[in-house]
């Protein structure tokens, strides 16, 4: 170790710095990475690595989101310990501000924070800090920050979502775009920058302005082997979403007196029945009917349900209580059938997918070939290849295949098809979700309240699809909608935050 005392450049690098410490360690000067960090920092004049680090930041433009993410970080790094204690709501609102804390309460922040305590004990790294914003690394998370204008400078927006394999597929290295309607720069950007760090092949984004006008951004390729470019009206496997399709035409026989939420769905069934004679329509639309899931939920064709199901569907949930799954609306698509004496795809075409106007919206019983897209998946070695498509085994949990489009069109419009007491009942919380904290499940859309959310995942064997409306859960029916579509299997929350949401 040195004891002469070495100048900082006048634009140091902290990454250098900690290579270099790197270095040192593994030319076995010293024992650990702390004594090497600890002797750099001495070496330079500071007491310590933590000193070195704060010296360094503060000789480029302060960044009053990176100064809140180091306090969140200094704060909530002990919470696992013993003598840890909570910052209360007088705390919290010295560093965020008034709207953020109305969409996401001090105890949901305080849990979310502490379950990330070993993460932020971490060093930042790939730091990008401009005086509002702040984007970086933190472990195996993605952190983006940004604050008020003005001073004390409290966050508006904190994101954590989870970093991405790296892609070395130079395939996608300068992806297309292709755009329909007038699209939003924002939007333009957010595709453009989540398309990179997702590590994606295909990504479409979708919604409409304030007077409904339906715009796309497509960006990248629809089958990268054949160079297929990526376009607004390709069409792509909805999966889950689905079931906002199947609980909109349930609720439509409500409102025409053919099913009562409240009754059992056995009253309905003939094809196949619950071996649970009390389970109701309302507990099936909600995901507390304890229903049993099918085995698997993807094929080269659809199969009879009763072959998935045999002609007593087993229930050997906790019945009234939230378990998401695919048997309850295995069993509402039969109760469709049974109760309109058409196959369920036709009933649903029929009462919902017509009357909105989504032509490009069908229920494939076999693998589609049309203008759809190709499914991928990315290798441990980062190249692209391509998933075997097929389609769900259950038309009514899975199977709508659409393009973003039409279901920005769901989205603006389902609500119109029911009387306004039935559209506000599917948006009323009938069950609390058990995953992540204040989420609710509605009849079919799954909520967050605090936030104004309610929408719906998908996902599937190499692809990935979100629907989320901003309803004001008071007017269902004025909503904005947003809608993203991958053909890679991807966490797509990170797009959705983006667009529309303030924190994860």
């Amino acid at each position: 170790m040195s004891d002469q005392s070495r100048a900082l450049p006048d634009r140091p690098s902290l990454r250098y710095l900690k290579l270099e410490a790197k270095r040192r360690l593994s030319a076995g000067e010293f024992a650990t990475l702390h004594q090497a960090q600890l002797a750099i920092a001495r070496e330079h004049g500071l007491s310590s690595w933590t000193a070195l680090k704060e010296h360094i930041e503060a000789a480029g433009p302060v960044s009053h989101a990176l100064t809140q993410v180091r306090w969140i970080m200094s704060r909530f790094a002990a919470a696992e310990t013993p003598q840890w204690s909570p910052p209360d709501e007088e705390e919290l609102r010295q560093h965020f501000d008034d709207r953020y804390l109305s969409l996401v309460p001090p105890d949901w922040l305080i849990r979310m924070f502490s379950t990330l305590a070993e993460r932020l004990r971490e060093d930042l790294a790939d730091v990008r800090a401009e005086p509002l914003r702040l984007r970086a690394r933190l472990a195996d998370l993605r952190v983006e920050a940004a604050t008020e204008a003005d001073p004390p400078y409290r966050l508006h927006q904190l994101q954590f979502y989870p970093l991405e394999k790296k892609v070395n597929d130079p395939r996608v290295a300068a992806p297309p775009t292709s755009t329909s309607g007038v699209v939003p720069e924002e939007a333009t950007s957010v595709a453009a920058a989540s398309f990179a760090e997702l590590g994606l092949v295909g990504l479409i984004v979708a919604g409409a302005t304030g007077d409904g006008s339906v715009w796309v951004t497509a960006r990248g390729w629809a089958n990268l082997d054949q160079h297929e470019v990526l376009r607004p009206e390709h069409r792509f496997p909805a999966h889950s979403i689905t079931k906002l399709i199947t609980a909109t035409t349930v609720l439509r026989l409500v409102a025409d007196g053919r099913v009562r939420l409240d009754e059992p769905a056995n009253a309905y069934l003939r094809t196949v029945r619950l071996a649970d004679d009390a389970v109701t329509v309302r507990e099936l639309l909600s995901h507390t009917g304890g229903v049993d899931n099918p085995a698997s939920m993807f094929a080269d064709h659809v199969p009879d349900l009763v072959s998935v199901t045999g002609p007593v569907a087993a229930c050997s949930g906790t019945r009234g209580t939230f378990a998401y799954g695919h048997g309850e609306y295995a069993l509402l698509g039969q109760l469709i059938a049974d109760v309109t004496a058409s196959r369920y795809e036709q009933a649903a075409t029929r009462m919902v997918l017509e009357p909105l106007g989504m032509t490009n919206s069908w229920f494939p019983h076999s693998c589609p070939a049309t203008e759809v897209v190709t499914g991928h998946r990315l290798t441990d070695e980062g190249v692209f290849e391509r998933e075997p498509t097929q389609v769900s085994i259950v038309p009514a949990a899975g199977g709508l295949w659409t393009t973003a489009a039409d279901l920005v069109r769901f989205g603006l419009a389902w609500s119109s098809l029911l009387p306004d007491a039935l559209a506000r009942e599917a948006l009323r919380p009938q069950a609390e979700r058990n995953d992540g904290p204040g989420g609710q499940a509605g009849l079919g859309w799954m909520l967050v309240l605090p936030k104004d959310i309610a929408g719906h995942p998908g996902a599937g064997p190499g692809s990935s699809a979100s629907l989320i409306i901003r309803p004001g859960l008071a007017s269902p029916g004025g909503g904005q909608p947003w809608v993203v579509l991958t053909n890679r299997r991807v966490l797509v929350e990170p797009i959705n935050e983006r667009l529309a949401l303030p924190i994860t």
